[in-house]
């Protein structure tokens, strides 16, 4: 077995059965996971903001996985390219926690999900399964053998 690490600000895609695909600290970024079981095809991306990308397009071509309106679009994209159906995806979700804000300033863990469900809503594709907000920070799984999704989280290993 193979991990395949996502970092912040990262994706990647795999049709290997061998593979695992993690992303760890989804703190107040979204993690977002997509499988198609017929294809052998899945992928995660790690989005750190929601979309500056409108105010900083240079930020957004140099790195699209950085927001959240580019990054999914790009996951979507290359889920599609290497054989993925739209119909058959598996959309899983994580993060978006209230981290280091208490005082719900910034909010960017709330913002980041309400623009990744508005581009789910405006595109036709369900959530198949979310683990989102709260206060603690998580790791996102991706099994490529079996197509499920795991949450780490305070010790503890659950299935989305």
């Amino acid at each position: 077995m193979s991990n395949i690490t996502v970092g912040i600000s990262d994706w990647a895609l795999s049709k290997k059965t061998e593979d695992t695909i993690i992303t760890y600290s989804l703190g107040s970024c979204l993690g977002v996971t997509v499988y198609d079981a017929q294809a052998h095809v899945g992928g995660m991306v790690h989005c750190q903001l929601p979309s500056c990308s409108t105010e900083d397009k240079t930020k957004a071509i140099q790195n699209p996985a950085m927001f959240v309106d580019t990054g999914v679009s790009l996951l979507f994209q290359k889920f599609f390219d290497a054989g993925g159906h739209k119909s058959r995806m598996v959309v899983k979700a994580a993060g978006c926690a209230a981290i280091l804000d208490a005082n719900g300033f910034f909010r960017i863990g709330e913002r980041n999900v309400t623009l990744f469900r508005k581009l789910l809503w405006k595109n036709g594709i369900l959530l198949n399964g979310s683990e989102v907000g709260g206060d603690v920070s998580r790791t996102l799984v991706l099994n490529m053998a079996t197509g499920k999704t795991f949450i780490r989280s305070k010790g503890e290993e659950r299935e989305i």
